[in-house]
């Protein structure tokens, strides 16, 4: 039992082994992306790759295919054997001479003449021409073509095949002629590609090259016009695409062409050459390729290994976490990137601490509402045990005053949650504080708090000479909360009979400074700080307790730094007495920069 357990696991081992084998062998790139890392592999690695190499594959076949290379080849081939057959064609026309040791007679003269009497023979047209003599010919072409890989034919004055250097044999030579195969020659794929190569490369209005049967050269359109003394030249292609350049040059002796010397280079000749120069490119370009590859991975890796790293933080932050994820930091960088980076991590600071600040709003928001419904519970459950009517008089003033109260502290918090969505929303624009300021003390004169008449004075500080402007982009109505707010605050502090505000606007070059002054009691110096957190009130004895929200400092402060300004607290010291005489708030905004 003990054995076939054994057994069985053995196959189960194997079993595990085959498939991780197999599954090792199916997915190869698995193993190649845990080497070279997921870089290698990336989208933006592709991209990358796939277009820096096409501009590669497009700069290499222009190159290629405009090559001017073959075509100064061809050019220089082309002086190169127009020299040559001009040399060959005075050598050629040199050897042939006039028969001189023949007579020519008409046999009619002859019969007319009587005994003692000559004739002398007059020379015809006939008799004026110089025939190419082959065998004179042949040992003078033979001597100038052999050093050279030309082929060179001769053709007499009606076209026909005189000479031809294929054939033309020097006494000893040895001749070697390669027997046809046995079985068909298949082309390799090699000679397929570079035969395809060459026909793409090459222009197509290149004539297909013949042989002239029957040793005819008016088949050649250079020869008939070497014929009329005018010596040319044409580029033809065989089959397989190989070049050969043809030159024909006339064979003249005192102006009278004797025949044609054509010239030709052989198949392959040029095509070689240009062949070894594109090897040459190409091995340029796959240095190219390699660099271009290499340089494409890194320009890659320093992109999207960043981009990755941000990309997986910001997963984390979305997911969620116990601690605060932290962004990756590449402001070092200087770039794009670094800049990404930097407004990733703001952003993410932003977003951890809007989210503190709203569980602490939560809380604070649920502690505040706790008081006044505690109250308001205690004096529901007590209202039916009252027995008199003084007493449920009062009770019901207690839940009035708690309703009340209920709702400033909703209104309130209402107002500062959509403060910052608010100021998202709005478009700022252009505030003339100068204008703002006035209309908001006027109105507060106007108003008559619980019977308080404060005196309000409002002061604007400008340099002599200087036309300053107060100018702030921001939101109008929120910014006179900002001064409603702190001038309310200062007149529920200062007394009912010489009670004073002022209101001072003061112009530095970056910054509208608006101070508000009141000559109370200051404030306490271990309250400086803590006037600004929600919810804290420290109200004067007279003020009825319940009758503010304390929100009002804290949502000032909040629109103050939403417009990149501050807010803050200090009190006014006698420099002769060093005692508080007074509480000032400034409210510092930055200044329009077009002012």
């Amino acid at each position: 039992m003990a054995q076939m357990v054994q057994e069985r696991d053995l196959d189960d081992v194997e079993g595990i082994g085959r498939r991780v084998k197999g599954r090792r062998w199916s997915h190869p790139f698995t193993i190649i992306r845990r080497i070279f890392g997921n870089a290698v592999f990336s989208s933006l690695t592709r991209r990358f790759l796939f277009f820096n190499l096409v501009a590669l594959v497009v700069l290499v076949g222009g190159i290629l295919y405009l090559n001017q290379f073959r075509e100064g080849l061809i050019d220089a081939r082309v002086e190169s054997l127009l020299t040559q057959g001009e040399i060959i064609a005075g050598a050629v026309s040199a050897s042939a001479s006039v028969d001189t040791n023949s007579i020519t007679i008409d046999p009619e003269k002859l019969l007319e003449l009587q005994a003692g009497q000559s004739i002398t023979p007059v020379p015809n047209d006939e008799d004026l021409e110089f025939p190419i003599d082959p065998e004179k010919v042949a040992p003078v072409l033979r001597r100038l073509i052999s050093p050279t890989r030309t082929r060179a034919r001769i053709f007499d004055a009606d076209a026909n095949l005189l000479l031809d250097s294929r054939h033309l044999y020097s006494r000893g030579q040895v001749l070697r002629f390669d027997l046809p195969p046995v079985a068909d020659e298949k082309q390799t794929w090699s000679e397929w590609f570079t035969t395809i190569f060459n026909k793409v490369l090459q222009p197509g209005n290149l004539p297909l090259y013949k042989e002239a049967p029957g040793g005819d050269g008016s088949i050649y359109p250079e020869v008939m016009n070497a014929l009329t003394g005018v010596r040319g030249a044409v580029v033809r292609t065989t089959e397989k695409g190989e070049l050969i350049v043809s030159v024909a040059v006339p064979i003249q002796r005192f102006r009278a062409v004797l025949g044609v010397l054509l010239l030709s280079t052989q198949a392959g000749d040029i095509d070689n050459i240009v062949h070894a120069e594109r090897l040459g490119i190409m091995r340029v370009f796959g240095v190219a390729t390699l660099v271009n590859v290499l340089l494409s991975l890194v320009l890659s890796s320093t992109i999207a290994n960043p981009l990755r790293r941000l990309s997986a933080a910001a997963i984390r932050v979305r997911r969620g976490s116990k601690e605060r994820e932290e962004i990756p930091d590449f402001s070092a960088r200087q770039d794009e990137i670094g800049n990404l980076s930097i407004a990733l991590r703001d952003m993410t600071t932003a977003l951890y601490d809007r989210i503190d600040a709203i569980e602490s709003f939560a809380a604070d928001v649920s502690h505040e509402l706790k008081n006044p419904l505690t109250s308001l519970r205690s004096a529901v459950e007590t209202l039916p045990l009252a027995k008199s009517d003084d007493s449920k008089k009062r009770l019901m003033d207690v839940i009035q005053h708690d309703v009340r109260r209920l709702d400033r502290l909703i209104s309130d918090i209402s107002d500062a949650s959509r403060l910052d969505a608010e100021l998202a929303r709005v478009d700022a624009g252009s505030i003339d504080l100068e204008i703002l300021l006035r209309d908001l003390v006027d109105i507060s004169r106007q108003i008559r708090s619980r019977k308080k008449e404060v005196q309000i004075e409002f002061a604007i500080e400008r340099k002599p000479g200087v036309k300053t402007r107060f100018l702030v982009n921001g939101h109008d109505l929120r910014i006179g909360q900002i001064v409603t707010n702190l001038i309310e605050n200062a007149r529920s502090f200062v007394s009912d009979k010489d009670g004073k505000i002022t209101v001072r606007l003061v112009r530095t070059r970056s910054r509208c400074i608006v101070y508000i002054e009141d000559n109370g009691p200051g404030i306490q110096a271990e309250n400086i700080d803590r006037i600004f957190e929600r919810f804290y009130t420290d109200r004067p004895e007279a003020e009825g307790f319940g009758q503010n929200s304390g929100l009002g400092l804290s949502i000032s402060r909040q629109i103050a730094e939403a417009h990149g300004g501050s807010l803050r607290a200090e009190n006014i010291i006698d420099p002769e007495t060093e005692e508080i005489v007074g509480a000032r708030f400034t409210l510092a905004l930055p200044a329009d920069q077009a002012s």
